[in-house]
C-alpha cells in the first residue's frame, strides 16, 4: 500500500518514537504515543501496528544490550522464556488478523488499571527480592507466552506486564525484572514483526526513521533505569497506566 508522507511529517514521528523509546525503556507502555501518532497522520492502522513493531523492536534491542552489558539480565537464564513469549507473540499476531479484538480491547483498561493501583500502593514493589508465588519454569512456559500472546494481538503495555508479572509471580527486584522485560519483549516484537512483514504491512521509510528516535530514547531511558532503579521505575509505571487508561476511556 502506498502511503506518502512529507518529510515534516516522519521527522515528526521519529521525535515522537525518540520519546516513546525512553518511556519503554523504563516503564513500558511507548506504543501509547507511536500509535495514535501514526494514526493521526493518515497511516492505516495495519501498517501502523506493523510499522510500529519495527520501531519498537529497535528500541528494545538498544535496552535490551544495555541491561545485558551490565549485567542487569542474563538471557541464558531466560531463554525458554524468550523462545515461549516469540512463539506467544506469533500466534498473537495471526489471531488478530483472523478475529476482531473487541474482547481485549474492553479488558485492557481494566488490566492496565490493576497495574496501576498495584505499583502505587505496593510499599516495597521490586526493592527486594520476595518469595516467589510460582516456580520459575511456571513462569517460562506459562506465563510468558502469554503475555507473548498478548504482545501479538494487541500490545499496549507489554512491557509492564512482563516486569510487574516478574516481580508479583517471581518475587524479582524491579530493576532485574525490567531488564527481563525489555528482553522478552524484543523477542516478541520480532516475533511480531516477522508476521507483519510477509503480510507486506510494514512502511520501511517511516519505521526505519523512527527506529533512530526509538533506539536513542531507549538509550537514555535504559541508563535511567540502572541510575533510578525502583524511584525512578514506579512512578513512571503509575503515570503510564494512568494515561493509558485515560485515553481507552476517553477514547
Amino acid at each position: 500500500m502506498d502511503v506518502s508522507l512529507t518529510l515534516e511529517v516522519i521527522l515528526m514521528l521519529t521525535a515522537v518514537a525518540a520519546l516513546a523509546g525512553f518511556i519503554d525503556a523504563i516503564a513500558g507502555g511507548g506504543g501509547l504515543l507511536t500509535i495514535p501518532a501514526m494514526l493521526l497522520a493518515n497511516i492505516p492502522p495495519v501498517l501502523t501496528l506493523g510499522t510500529n513493531k519495527l520501531q519498537a523492536a529497535s528500541g528494545a534491542l538498544a535496552a535490551s544490550i544495555t541491561m545485558i552489558r551490565n549485567r542487569v539480565v542474563y538471557p541464558k537464564q531466560i531463554k525458554t522464556a524468550i523462545i515461549a513469549a516469540f512463539i506467544g507473540s506469533i500466534f498473537g499476531s495471526i489471531a488478530v488478523q483472523l478475529s476482531p479484538p473487541d474482547f481485549l480491547e474492553k479488558l485492557i483498561p481494566f488490566l492496565i488499571a490493576a497495574i496501576g493501583i498495584y505499583t502505587l500502593f505496593a510499599p516495597k514493589l521490586g526493592a527486594v527480592e520476595t518469595k516467589p508465588r510460582i516456580s520459575e519454569g511456571k513462569w517460562q512456559k506459562v506465563a510468558a507466552p502469554i503475555i507473548g500472546f498478548y504482545d501479538g494481538y494487541m500490545g499496549p503495555g507489554t512491557g509492564m506486564f512482563f516486569a510487574l508479572g516478574n516481580v508479583a509471580l517471581r518475587g524479582r527486584r524491579i530493576v532485574e525484572a525490567t531488564g527481563a522485560a525489555k528482553v522478552l519483549n524484543l523477542s516478541t516484537n520480532i516475533g511480531s514483526l516477522i508476521f507483519f512483514i510477509l503480510g507486506g504491512n510494514v512502511l520501511w521509510k517511516v519505521g526505519l526513521a523512527m527506529m533512530v528516535g526509538q533506539t536513542i530514547g531507549a538509550y537514555f531511558g535504559s541508563h535511567m533505569v540502572m541510575k533510578g532503579g525502583s524511584k525512578l521505575i514506579r512512578p513512571m509505571i503509575v503515570l503510564v497506566c494512568l494515561a493509558m487508561v485515560t485515553k481507552y476511556v476517553l477514547g
